[in-house]
């Protein structure tokens, strides 16, 4: 429990140095919220009048302070044009966290698949075409595949729609509209992670007691199941688990690309507009999601390591 409890300190730690940094990051920028939202043309009383209804004419440290005290009861604030941040967050938020979900769990079964069956065939056709393949995905940002997936499915073989319309709930209006998106989101990690899976699992089978399943007569399925995938298992939990962030980080880009109706407009309208607490909530919610993967991880890691030295 010790161990468990250490690990959510350090977690939560790294989430609130985060939080910080971007109250910075945010107040370093040229401008600021009261001149984004009131333009150009505002003269100084105005702007000044602003900074003080937001509250910018006080220390960083007094507003983070406050900030941080607001989320710790439930309330992220209000945007700088007066909007709750907590409305804009649950309207919002629900669609990237499907969008992501999809994503990561397609990336699962591929990763799992593919390199299973890498780790099981290391000379075949299939191992021959996997290790340049999954190279070049890896190598390929997110938004260049969801580009090419649009020229492809869209504009050439017009199979899926290259936009995202959107019911009365708010979310896609079809499944269809989520398949390219999920691909565009899911084909680098794939790569990176069936790559990771074939690695921890080679690492693995070269453990004694591997040897003497296999002397034993065992089948090669029933070995790789039994005796080394529990043992590869940490390294592949942390893998998926660091993925996590990355798709949704990835999924603020793609959703830009389909105009899917998530938080990617939303976090790019509050940089434009210099709304620290906006990105400080949306940062907030899927740092939270993302320590949730990495705690999951760091579980099964305790779990597999329990009563080895």
């Amino acid at each position: 429990m010790k161990a468990v409890a250490g690990l959510v300190v350090r977690r939560l730690g790294l989430l609130l140095a985060l939080l910080a940094l971007v109250f910075v990051v945010v107040d370093l920028l040229p401008g600021n919220a009261a001149r984004a939202v009131l333009g150009r043309d505002a003269d100084a009383d105005r702007i000044a009048a602003k900074e003080h209804e937001l509250g910018l004419d006080r220390p960083l440290p007094v507003r983070f302070a406050d900030w941080l005290g607001g989320v710790l009861t439930g309330d992220f604030g209000t945007t700088a044009r007066g909007q709750s941040v907590n409305d804009l967050l649950a309207g919002k938020f629900p669609q990237t966290l499907l969008l992501a979900s999809i994503a990561i769990a397609v990336t699962v079964v591929i990763a799992l698949l593919a390199g299973m069956w890498w780790a099981l065939r290391p000379a075949g056709i299939a191992a021959r075409i996997i290790r340049p393949g999954s190279a070049f995905v890896i190598a390929v940002p997110e938004f260049v595949v969801a580009t090419i997936l649009v020229l492809v499915f869209s504009l050439w073989l017009d199979l899926l729609p290259a936009v995202t319309f959107t019911d009365r709930s708010g979310f896609p209006a079809g499944p269809q509209m989520l398949i390219l998106p999920v691909v565009a989101l899911a084909i680098p990690q794939a790569g990176w992670n069936l790559r990771v899976v074939r690695g921890a699992l080679a690492d693995a089978a070269a453990a004694p007691h591997v040897d003497n399943a296999i002397l034993n007569g065992l089948p090669e399925r029933t070995v790789l199941i039994r005796h080394v995938l529990p043992f590869a298992l940490p390294t592949i939990a942390t893998s998926f688990a660091t993925s996590v962030g990355t798709l949704f980080g990835g999924a603020l880009v793609v959703e830009t690309i389909f105009n899917y109706p998530g938080m990617g407009a939303m976090i790019a309208g509050s940089v434009s507009d210099r709304d620290t607490a906006l990105v400080a909530a949306v940062v907030t919610v899927t740092g939270t999601t993302i320590l949730g993967g990495l705690l999951f991880a760091d579980g099964i890691r305790l779990w597999a390591n329990r009563g080895r030295r």
